[in-house]
């Protein structure tokens, strides 16, 4: 049951929820950068794993190796891609969102951002990324969504991230009580001030691309179809390419593992688990 709270009471939370996140920020020890710049840098070909184009409307998955990349990059024009993932040793452990925006108090997710799983490691990285226009509030869609959001249009032609994920984690041996909330790559989704969902178009980018450097060995998951609240009243979602690229050793001094307190203790969980 829903209990309704005063704007007083509101406000004291609030208040509460800031004090917090001001203490959580004073241990940031640098900045975050903006946006990566467009066009996306070419691929040295011999860094090249593995390509794949998915259709609009298709899923794919696959396993990646720690600290190799993975470059989801809109080649065909604009596409929502929806993606979860899971630990390839211990598939229990998995995608975890809410730990993510909320260990590093926010859900502006962008270059030098990380992305941790439901035990506190580090599942991927955000080492480039020219859109920063993610959703991890939302999810992705569903066969219900799509029937009434596409009325008199081909049902069978219109598939959706609910039902790919399912068919995805069967291939994978895993069950629907497996699937974590799924990230959303290249949703312009803002809350406003009421506290409503908002679609911001002008936050994306022709070409628009985003690197995730994964943390661990993985399997992952995407899901190429349109976001629920993108309000195109046609099913069109165009294709898009991922990269898998070989994996590189970061610096010392590498952004995603420095820039805040919260993924340098998630980083210390990954090592720990590597004992």
């Amino acid at each position: 049951m829903h209990i309704r709270r005063s704007a007083e009471e509101i406000a004291a939370n609030r208040a509460r929820y800031e004090e917090h996140k001001k203490k959580g920020l004073e241990f940031a020890p640098k900045s975050l950068p903006g946006k990566s710049a467009l066009p996306a840098p070419d691929l040295d070909e011999k860094t090249v794993v593995h390509q794949e184009v998915i259709p609009g409307g298709w899923y794919w998955s696959t396993r990646v190796k720690a600290l190799e990349t993975l470059r989801i990059h809109l080649t065909h024009g604009f596409s929502t891609v929806s993606l979860i993932a899971w630990n390839a040793s211990d598939p229990v452990e998995r995608l975890n969102l809410p730990d993510t925006a909320k260990l590093q108090w926010t859900t502006g997710l962008g270059k030098g951002r990380v992305i941790f799983s439901d035990m506190g490691k580090v599942m991927f990285s955000i080492t480039e990324d020219s859109s920063g226009a993610h959703d991890c509030l939302m999810g992705g869609s569903t066969a219900a969504a799509n029937a009434r959001k596409y009325q008199g249009s081909n049902s069978a032609a219109i598939r959706n991230s609910r039902d790919n994920f399912v068919l995805m984690a069967t291939k994978a041996g895993l069950s629907k009580q497996d699937i974590p909330a799924a990230l959303s790559l290249f949703a312009p989704v803002r809350v406003d001030a009421e506290g409503r969902f908002q679609w911001k178009p002008e936050l994306l980018n022709e070409g628009d691309y985003v690197d995730l450097r994964a943390e661990m060995d993985m399997i992952v998951g995407f899901s190429n179809c349109p976001h629920p609240l993108d309000p195109n009243p046609s099913y069109a979602p165009n294709p898009v390419t991922i990269t898998r690229l070989q994996a590189r050793e970061p610096a010392a001094d590498d952004l995603c593992r420095t820039a805040t307190a919260e993924a340098v203790r998630g980083f210390e969980n990954n090592a720990l688990a590597a004992l």
